[in-house]
């Protein structure tokens, strides 16, 4: 009896763990996907800056434009 019990348990231990690890590398997945969106919009923003083509408010724009369409992205990564 106590082996069955043994047994079933460490089956249910073992399943928690596997889900325990996905979700630690879809929460990873999610922080590694937010950081070069980061990255990414401090570019375009410098970029925008440069040029003469937009204001600085246009530019501040975009970059907030770019950094929400990241983290809408690690939502779906993460979700």
């Amino acid at each position: 009896v106590l082996a069955t019990l043994a047994i079933a348990t460490g089956g249910l231990w073992g399943s928690t763990l596997a889900h325990a690890t996905d979700q630690a590398d879809q929460r990873q997945e999610s922080r590694d996907v937010k950081q070069e969106g980061r990255e990414g919009s401090r570019e375009a923003k410098e970029e925008c800056k440069e040029g003469d083509e937009k204001s600085r408010n246009d530019c501040r724009q975009d970059k907030r434009d770019t950094k929400q369409d990241t983290r809408d992205t690690a939502r779906d990564v993460k979700y």
